[in-house]
């Protein structure tokens, strides 16, 4: 059986303060799409957090009325219900990798957030893809072969309105601490290296 390889303290430190970052995207948004067009010079924001919906939401869901777009309620989004509770198994996850003590339990935990990332990303798009194509028939202005799908991650013109969609500061605390996470790995499997070279 393989001897568990303990993490540096300086490791295990950086791994339980990127956890405990995370925290604060319970008390701000996540994403964030905006939409600026002449009309709206102050623009519109959709702010997404890990338990709703907030921002503009009136004025978006009126101006979706017209081109055919379905209206955006919290109560339709079951990911709402999903990713507070998702969220504090990361932030567990995190803390258990830091008391655990373990090189095997890092790989483990960042194989983890890595999946989540990538199903996460996927259900955004796919959100995203349905919102913008799927569109009312009956809707009062209809533009044939037109879609109104906003980016997944930067701009793209919609008609008039510039659409945004970029992280948030409750998204970059995650994101930021995921990406700590994976460092402190690379950096552990690298010194790892070193010590055996010297050896």
């Amino acid at each position: 059986m393989q001897p568990r390889i303990p993490l540096k303290n300086f490791s295990r430190w950086i791994i339980a303060l990127s956890s405990l970052a995370m925290i604060g995207a319970y008390f701000t948004s996540v994403w964030y799409i905006d939409l600026s067009a002449p009309q709206y010079p102050e623009g519109l924001g959709l702010e997404i957090w890990v338990n709703g919906l907030k921002g503009d939401l009136d004025s978006i869901n009126n101006l979706n009325h017209y081109i055919g777009m379905a209206t955006l309620h919290t109560d339709e989004f079951p990911e709402f219900v999903i990713l507070p509770w998702l969220l504090g198994c990361m932030i567990a996850g995190g803390l258990f990798v830091a008391w655990r003590n373990s090189r095997k339990v890092l790989f483990w935990y960042l194989v983890c957030l890595i999946l989540i990332a990538l199903v996460a990303s996927y259900d955004f798009w796919r959100w995203e893809y349905k919102y913008g194509h799927e569109l009312d028939p009956h809707a009062a202005i209809k533009l044939p072969g037109m879609s109104y799908q906003p980016p997944f991650l930067g701009y793209k013109q919609l008609l008039n309105f510039l659409a945004g969609s970029l992280p948030d500061v409750g998204g970059w605390l995650i994101i930021g601490g995921g990406f700590l996470i994976g460092g402190v790995y690379f950096m552990e499997r690298f010194s790892q290296r070193i010590f055996k070279r010297k050896q």
